[in-house]
């Protein structure tokens, strides 16, 4: 008897149904822990940018000669750079200055200590190298002032390194991300030069400043109220032109504030040091350095973004807000923007971007080499006089002003 095709087919069914049933809950339970597991190093990823953090080893020494005054550091992209550096360690002594590079092979750089190191120091091995060289107000040997900016969460301490003939132009000076005013005391010798009073603010979070609510940064989003009331504080104390200078993140703070401050007549330009312009280009790039998965990268600047992930986050960080390239438009005042395209952890693209979409009012000096936030370290020479000129350029200084700086 020939058995119908249907009846055979029905005969297997019950079978093959329980067997695909079977294999689908397995998957979709391995799925839902990938998604899982995805999810949950995204927001991890997602709450790591906007808290504050201090400074992450990246590279170890391996040898210190207390009678050369040398150090031996593991090489990375950035302690084999030439140029005057710092260095942040664990032990006794947690600055040292560093100088030229002496030696070096594929995988060890000796430099030459700047700060002297007692025989009897002992440094831990784990170490963090920085372009932030001075460390402190005293060492710039000019005369300064502790002050305090009355921002909307309370005083935030400042510096205010006033101008040699008074005048009435000042730069406030914005830091970067996990660091403090500190790293803007290289611009303050050249400015001083210029007949700029400089002043050096914190912001909320930073580790000086009061704390927000929520502790975390905004990325420039609440950031920049702090810097308005640092422009604030130079009217009230004289000044009639304000430079705003932001290093790193602290451009992305400049930035908000050129975009939304009331005092807008008042300010005279921006200089930005290796910036970040547009975040979810600096955020995709450095997921891609941690070889984050495509998926986790874009659903850790998602959650950043949104509202549901508020309670990890503390806040929807406003992207669209923080676009400057999509704003461009709306820019008006000069910028002058120094990158290297060997930044290694901002990016310029954003900056080239900028400086196509607004050729009338941005002037970018591109670097190469000099690496994140190390342009004066590398080339102090070029550094200097690239917002020397454009300072005179754009008419705030007398174009002999700080032709020995």
């Amino acid at each position: 008897m020939v058995v119908p095709r249907r009846a055979a087919m029905t005969g297997a069914s019950p079978l093959t149904i329980a067997a695909v049933r079977t294999a689908l809950m397995v998957l979709s339970t391995a799925l839902a822990g990938v998604l899982a597991a995805i999810g949950l190093a995204s927001l991890v990823a997602a709450r790591r940018v906007v808290t504050p953090a201090g400074r992450v080893p990246d590279t170890r020494i391996l040898d210190l000669d207390t009678a050369a005054q040398t150090i031996t550091l593991t090489r990375t992209a950035d302690t084999g750079l030439p140029g005057r550096y710092a260095l942040f360690t664990t032990g006794t002594s947690q600055y040292l200055k560093l100088g030229s590079v002496l030696a070096e092979d594929a995988g060890s750089v000796k430099r030459k200590l700047l700060t002297h190191v007692a025989p009897t120091a002992r440094l831990g091995a784990d170490a963090a190298f920085s372009g932030w060289y001075y460390d402190s107000a005293d060492e710039l040997q000019l005369p300064y002032t502790d002050v305090a900016v009355q921002t909307p969460l309370g005083p935030a301490p400042a510096w205010v390194f006033p101008a040699p003939d008074g005048g009435d132009v000042w730069v406030v000076q914005v830091h970067g991300r996990g660091t403090t005013r500190a790293e803007c005391l290289r611009a303050v010798p050249l400015f001083h030069a210029l007949g700029v009073t400089s002043l050096l603010v914190s912001y909320r979070n930073d580790g000086e400043a009061p704390a927000s609510r929520t502790g975390t940064y905004t990325l420039g989003a609440t950031e920049w109220r702090d810097v308005e009331a640092a422009i604030e504080y130079a009217r009230s104390h004289g000044a009639r032109r304000v430079l705003l200078m932001g290093w790193s993140m602290g451009g992305a703070v400049a930035l908000q504030t050129a975009l939304q401050s009331r005092h807008g007549d008042l300010i005279a330009g921006v200089v930005l040091e290796s910036p970040v312009i547009d975040w979810r280009v600096v955020l995709d790039y450095q997921a891609k350095l941690a070889k984050l998965p495509q998926a986790v990268s874009d659903l850790a600047i998602g959650a950043l973004g949104a509202e549901w992930a508020t309670p990890l986050t503390r806040g929807a960080i406003p992207f669209d807000r923080l676009d400057v390239v999509a704003r461009a438009a709306e820019l008006q005042h000069p910028i002058l923007i120094l990158h290297s395209d060997d930044d290694g952890f901002v990016p310029s693209d954003a900056s080239h971007a900028l400086a196509q979409a607004r050729p009338d009012l941005v002037d970018l000096r591109v670097f190469d080499t000099a690496r994140h936030a190390k342009l004066w370290n590398y080339d102090q020479e070029r550094w200097s006089s690239s917002i020397r000129d454009w300072v005179q350029a754009i008419g705030i200084t007398d174009a002999r002003a700080g032709a020995d700086s």
